[in-house]
């Protein structure tokens, strides 16, 4: 009967690990074709630094923004027009004089929104005739877009205070300066911290481990894991089901909303199949599953130092991604492949869709995330082949398993320092802290973006 269970986990292994390769497979090639987010990021802020301008005191002005509206100007026109999205084709042709560009029919024609196509055929009668100014009603129905309202009002020297008020460009005047300063506190801080712990490391000349209990399974049950659960049954089967049931429920609702509910309801379904893996792998050599158990090591108690070993070891790990971002932008000029939530979060414009992105990215993903690779993974890694190279295979695949081959440096770091938290502090708790201030930092800096 064991010889027959065991041929069995051995076909299901090796079939799921045919489907994973061409999944993943398909998933990084993917990825090379999407855009990188790093391009929006940096034209947002641009944006914030012009509505801000009104609000920068003087002395400031040199040091926070210098001529935003050129640099956009600048960095849109490195791109082919096709490859624009539409808000910023129509940016890039507002940014012009009227004698500096013919708004010709090629233009006009690669809008589908209505509301741009009308603007573009206004700019049109106004590159001919430049006496002609817009109609209040067209420049009104930009309102809900605070930055291309400003740039008409400044084309068509209308008077924006009503709308671009004092308190609005104060407003965005501390948004550039948190923009600015969070990430470079929080670089500063974790790399004193990265000095004070290599310095401690260097005189005790070991790094202390806490001890680890990893779940009786063996490198064929974490295949079914990996490579059953968490791709074939989570990432194939799930999203069918998960996709059909919002679009049966979201018919109402709005695409910004749709779109946020397919991704909160897909990720709940995909974390279904690993997690009843794991939950019938325990029952199989403990016969029950007893949650108080603590099987893996969560170590919740005391809850401060839960939490402060989670931002020790997410303020220590910055300092390390950002050197690896910056080696892999100076290597690769044009990196594609960003994770497309990062785009979603960046223009959604909902706040219900906002609030289920952030529940999503900030509590879902690094709680189920961190069960899978550094609660049940990285343990039984780590007793096969030794705490370093158990981390180190455990990083590799949460790297992996996000499908953007640009990224896969940083979520290997990132991936490291997870895996290190994890075992230094002895509770899986530290680590999901760590992995949702890291998620919780990317979506403030998207959040403060938005304009």
């Amino acid at each position: 009967m064991n010889k027959n269970i065991s041929k069995t986990k051995l076909l299901l292994a090796i079939f799921s690990l045919i489907i994973t390769f061409f999944v993943w497979q398909q998933g990084l090639r993917d990825s090379l074709n999407r855009p990188s987010v790093g391009f929006d990021i940096s034209q947002k802020e641009n944006e914030i630094a012009e509505l801000a301008l009104p609000a920068i005191p003087i002395k400031f002005k040199n040091l926070i923004v210098n001529d935003p509206i050129e640099k956009i100007k600048t960095s849109l026109s490195e791109i082919s027009f096709d490859e624009l999205t539409e808000r910023n084709k129509l940016i890039w042709i507002i940014s012009f004089k009227n004698n500096e560009i013919d708004i010709n029919n090629e233009y006009l024609n690669s809008f589908d929104n209505e509301n741009y196509r009308l603007l573009v055929e206004n700019l049109k009668k106004s590159s001919v005739d430049n006496p002609y100014k817009i109609d209040n009603y067209l420049l009104d129905m930009f309102k809900d877009d605070r930055f291309l309202y400003h740039l008409l009002c400044k084309k068509f020297n209308f008077d924006e205070s009503q709308l671009i008020t004092k308190a609005f460009s104060k407003k965005m005047f501390l948004k550039i300066i948190a923009i600015r300063l969070i990430p470079l506190l929080t670089l500063l801080t974790g790399s004193l911290l990265v000095l004070r712990t290599l310095w401690s490391v260097i005189s005790s000349r070991k790094i202390e481990w806490k001890e680890f209990t990893p779940l009786d399974l063996d490198l064929l049950d974490m295949v079914l894991l990996i490579s059953g659960g968490f791709v074939v049954l989570g990432e194939v089967i799930s999203p069918l089901f998960s996709i059909t049931l919002v679009e049966l429920v979201a018919s109402n609702l709005s695409s910004d909303l749709t779109q946020s509910l397919k991704i909160f309801i897909g990720y709940l379904f995909m974390a279904i199949p690993p997690l009843l893996i794991i939950y019938y792998q325990i029952k199989s050599f403990d016969n029950q599953f007893i949650l108080k158990k603590d099987y893996f090591q969560f170590n919740f108690l005391p809850y401060k130092e839960s939490i402060f070993k989670g931002l020790k070891g997410f303020l220590m790990i910055i300092p390390f991604v950002l050197l690896v971002s910056l080696i892999m932008n100076l290597l690769i000029e044009n990196q594609n492949g960003s994770n497309p939530l990062l785009e979603i979060v960046l223009n959604n414009n909902n706040y219900y869709s906002f609030i289920l992105l952030f529940i999503t990215t900030t509590f879902l993903a690094p709680l189920f995330e961190e069960v899978i690779f550094r609660g049940v993974l990285l343990p039984v890694l780590s007793r096969k082949f030794g705490t370093i190279l158990g981390i180190t295979i455990s990083a590799f695949i949460f790297a992996l398993a996000h499908l953007s081959i640009s990224e896969m440096p940083p979520l290997f770091t990132l991936g490291i320092g997870l895996g290190i938290t994890r075992l230094i502090s002895g509770r899986l708790s530290s680590s999901v802290v760590m992995h949702s201030l890291w998620n919780g930092m990317t979506f403030l800096n998207l959040f403060l973006l938005r304009t």
